[in-house]
């Protein structure tokens, strides 16, 4: 049920998804969903690494230990979030975004009764539905925009897409800033607690938002196909110029118009993910273990480089909308590899510490911004959202094989310093070298939205 890739788009008066415009009110609730859940999703995810060291101090645990109850947490996680995105592209956009939320307040509520590392890593794993956030908002927004009466998010749809990704640096400042006010009151237990509450609310709030009109039309034809009705569903797939014979999703982010990008994509997932779990996930173990720096100066050290961090969403949202997303990517994560170097290898004190891991962080992050739009542009509606959940998938084996390598040196005797600077930052660098094996993707104009029909490709490969 793919888009026909040569099928002409129709001419103006002919054109059926004018029927299924939506509409600026819709538009803009569906990104602000997507904003607040994306950022409690981060909430929980980076809380417990932010938590890490209070939880090892709790259990006794020593480093080696705790980073490996880090990696089979991510494990775990790779399997489920895995499983996401076929899911979405049968059930729907908007039932998906009600499983990952409902998957973080479970996450977070579960893990605040830890009482053994098994337990642990059982109820992390349930956080990959919450990490599958991203993918799942990457497919709904993309698709609503491409239908939207919104022109102005239109015109500027990958700056706006970079306000939601932002939720990143949002929800890690989130769990530096609660964990340090709330840790010494309530605990850590309490704090994961405490942090259900905000994903229940955002459940609640995300059941008023509609199904997307290209999984509407896209269902429809499966269930005619599966009654049986073939001249039906030939009918309505040559109204908006679809296929009407089903494919199976990962068949199709693997056929040749795709299958370079989703290998350099998932290469460029794995690597970047050395330097995400070193520096997001594990940060204060860095600040701590690398860098001499205290627990609770830590926390507020983190707050100011995740507030700089948000800056390097919308900057990249922004040049990526001007000067082409792959371009931004690669040199975004060239400098943080050399920011993140000089941080770890220099001598630095409180001051230069700061401003060098937060120019890191504003490089190493910010082209999320950008690299997520580009992937749910680079795929067709039926599996759109299997395309995106698999590249981001990828974070989990590049998640897992950083802590296995972090654990193993911390084992050998080898300091976080070092650890950090080969697989933290060689991984960053390695993955700004895979992105140049990716194709350039240009977006067509959809000024007007009745002018290309929506359930095509949102982008010509070159």
């Amino acid at each position: 049920m793919s888009t026909s890739e040569s099928a002409a788009p129709p001419s103006t008066s002919a054109n059926p998804w004018r029927r299924h415009l939506v509409s600026v009110r819709e538009t803009r609730k569906g990104t602000l969903f997507a904003l607040m859940a994306w950022v409690f999703a981060v909430y929980d995810f980076i809380l417990f690494g932010t938590l890490l060291p209070a939880l090892q101090a709790d259990f006794t645990w020593s480093a080696a230990t705790a980073t490996g109850v880090a990696t089979l947490i991510s494990i775990g996680t790779a399997f489920v979030v895995l499983g996401v995105g076929p899911l979405v592209d049968r059930l729907g956009r908007r039932r998906g975004m009600l499983i990952t939320v409902a998957g973080t307040a479970l996450a977070s509520g579960l893990t605040a009764l830890t009482f053994n590392p098994a337990y642990l890593v059982a109820v992390r794993s349930l956080g990959g539905l919450g990490l599958a956030e991203q993918s799942v908002n990457t497919t709904y927004l993309n698709e609503i925009y491409a239908v939207s009466e919104d022109a102005a998010i239109k015109k500027r749809r990958g700056f706006v897409y970079s306000i939601v990704q932002g939720g990143w640096p949002l929800g890690t400042l989130l769990a530096a800033a609660f964990a340090a006010a709330l840790l010494p009151v309530v605990g850590w237990r309490g704090c994961f607690l405490l942090a259900t509450f905000p994903a229940i609310v955002i459940l609640l709030l995300r059941r008023t938002l509609k199904e997307t009109p290209q999984f509407q039309i896209a269902s429809q034809l499966r269930s005619l196909v599966k009654q049986g009705r073939t001249d039906e569903a030939r009918a309505l797939a040559a109204e908006y110029h679809l296929e009407s014979e089903p494919k199976a999703p990962l068949r199709q982010i693997f056929a040749p118009a795709a299958r370079r990008n989703t290998i350099a994509l998932s290469l460029a997932w794995i690597f970047n993910w050395f330097g995400i779990q070193v520096f997001s996930v594990l940060g204060t173990s860095v600040l701590v273990e690398a860098k001499g720096v205290d627990f609770a100066s830590a926390l507020g050290m983190f707050i100011v480089i995740n507030i700089v961090a948000f800056t390097g969403y919308l900057f990249h949202g922004w040049t990526g909308d001007r000067f082409g997303r792959r371009n931004v990517i690669i040199v975004g994560w060239f400098v943080s590899a050399v920011a993140f170097t000089l941080m770890l290898t220099l001598t630095t004190g409180p001051v230069m510490t700061v401003v060098l891991y937060s120019l890191g962080m504003f490089f190493l992050v910010g082209p999320y911004a950008a690299l997520l739009f580009l992937m749910g542009e680079a795929y067709d509606t039926d599996c759109r959202a299997t395309g995106a959940t698999f590249l981001g998938a990828m974070s989990q084996p590049g998640a897992i094989v950083a802590g296995i390598a972090v654990t193993a040196l911390l084992a050998a005797g080898t300091s976080w310093s070092s650890a950090a600077l080969w697989i933290g930052a060689g991984g960053i660098l390695v993955s700004a070298v895979a992105m140049l094996g990716c194709r350039s993707v240009a977006v067509l104009e959809q000024v007007d939205p009745e002018l290309v029909p929506a359930g095509a490709p949102a982008v010509a490969t070159h």
